[in-house]
């Protein structure tokens, strides 16, 4: 069992798509060059099984947040000791915080269409980023009253409602959003047997969709003595399947580390409205933020 588990985030990563193209059916694109036989089959099985399934049409219906949850105060905080309260979550509540009249709010995407999600109450925002109660640096929270934020969705920007929360020393609020998101689809395929393995790893999670929407980044897992991750991507009209794996490797002795690494993909067209998934879990790849898995996968 891997148990030390490390991050290495670096600005390079082993990007599939280098060599030829091949032909993954109608429809179809798969950059595989190097790809094992095994990974590819199981790509193509994810991607038959979500395109045209309930599962995605459910996806796309509903509101799943693929970026931060909270959003810093305006330039961000002042200095590291205030950078290092919010990364432990050392947060002081002076004063009271509110109680919403309204039961939902309603979330409305920059590309059009809304839905009406139920309302996190200030205390539930608040518990998201404010944890700690250590002696080190802490940031006071003084108030805060109810706005909205522009957040990353699995169907593009959208605006949502936000806890606007007043911090000692800040003129501008750190906002937390405050409406619960859908519940994820239950996938129409199963996690693929004996992963990981030499031909098939886990992402660790989602870094960011593009702006354009044409490439994204992802942390892929990898071990101590390799020469870092690789990620295969398959196209096709109704997802974009990811297949981690690993490059190198050696037979001897070495250390149980699970590391990861960003690795940057770049599509043949945007993402648009298709579904991000990992062939590994057969699901949508997490957002992954500082505090954990954005809110859909938590």
């Amino acid at each position: 069992m891997l148990a030390t588990v490390a991050l290495f985030m670096a600005g390079t990563g082993v990007l599939a798509g280098c060599g030829s193209e091949q032909s993954g059916g109608s429809g179809n694109k798969v950059r595989a060059t190097g790809q094992a036989p095994g990974a590819a089959a199981r790509a193509r099985r994810v991607a038959g099984a979500w395109d045209g399934s309930k599962a995605a049409e459910a996806w796309r219906a509903g509101y799943h947040p693929m970026g931060e949850a909270v959003e810093l105060p305006e330039g961000g905080f002042h200095d590291k000791a205030d950078e290092h309260a919010y990364a432990t979550q050392n947060f002081v509540l002076r004063g009271r915080l509110p109680v919403a009249s309204e039961r939902s709010g309603r979330v409305t995407w920059k590309s059009g269409g809304s839905l009406t999600r139920p309302l996190l109450g200030a205390r539930e925002a608040y518990e998201r980023f404010a944890g700690g109660g250590n002696d080190g640096p802490h940031l006071t929270v003084t108030g805060a009253r109810l706005g909205e934020m522009t957040l990353a969705t699995s169907r593009g920007p959208a605006t949502v409602p936000a806890w606007l929360f007043t911090l000692e020393g800040y003129d501008s609020p750190l906002r937390s959003v405050a409406v619960g998101p859908s519940k994820l689809p239950r996938p129409p395929v199963g996690p693929a047997a004996g992963s990981p393995s030499g031909e098939l790893w886990e992402l660790r999670s989602l870094v960011e969709v593009a702006g354009d929407g044409r490439s994204v980044t992802v942390i892929g897992n990898h071990g101590a003595c390799d020469d870092g991750p690789v990620v295969h991507v398959l196209e096709t009209d109704g997802s974009v399947v990811l297949s981690g794996s690993v490059a190198g490797g050696t037979d001897g002795p070495c250390t149980a580390q699970l590391l990861g690494r960003e690795v940057a993909v770049t599509l043949d067209r945007p993402v648009g409205d298709r579904v991000l998934l990992d062939a590994a879990t057969g699901r949508p790849v997490a957002y992954g933020g500082p505090h954990g898995p954005s809110p859909s996968w938590s």
